[in-house]
């Protein structure tokens, strides 16, 4: 359980390691959760707690990169 203290909103849910989140050009809310399909000026995941009381539930981790190939160096 995730302990809450006042004006603190802790989360275990890391929202730049979901393949939902991304990074917005709007200044006043430069977050962005495309499952939701919301923007804020917070973290996704503490937007869906301070309003749920819950984590998020549709988190989706990242895949991670396979390094592959001759890592974009010049072949001679």
């Amino acid at each position: 359980m995730v302990k809450k203290k006042d004006n603190d909103i802790r989360t275990t849910v890391l929202c730049r390691t979901c393949v939902n989140y991304y990074i917005t050009y709007d200044t006043s809310a430069p977050y962005g959760c495309r499952a939701l399909g919301f923007k804020s000026k917070k973290i996704p995941a503490a937007v869906v707690y301070e309003a749920s009381g819950l984590q998020c539930q549709l988190y989706s981790p990242k895949k991670k990169k396979t390094s592959g190939g001759s890592g974009g160096g010049i072949v001679a």
